[in-house]
């Protein structure tokens, strides 16, 4: 199960409150404290490809599209 796809059992849930907190207990993914899944683009969440340099925290796709209105300029 992947971070993203926990959520969508919800639906069929929600009538059972406490079969529906039983399986938030269980099946929530784990706070991470170190690892690549801690590292997260803060504009997309992506969390592969992170550039986290002078504080960045953006992943590689995100940058490119933002790098000149943070002031990175492109030599050759």
């Amino acid at each position: 199960m992947t971070y993203s796809d926990y959520k969508k059992e919800f639906k069929a849930l929600r009538a059972k409150p406490h079969k529906m907190k039983k399986y938030i207990r269980f099946n929530a993914p784990k706070e991470r404290t170190t690892g690549i899944a801690k590292n997260r683009c803060r504009r997309c969440g992506r969390i592969r490809g992170h550039i986290s340099k002078y504080g960045l925290h953006y992943c590689r796709q995100c940058f490119r599209e933002i790098a000149t209105r943070l002031g990175f300029k492109k030599y050759y």
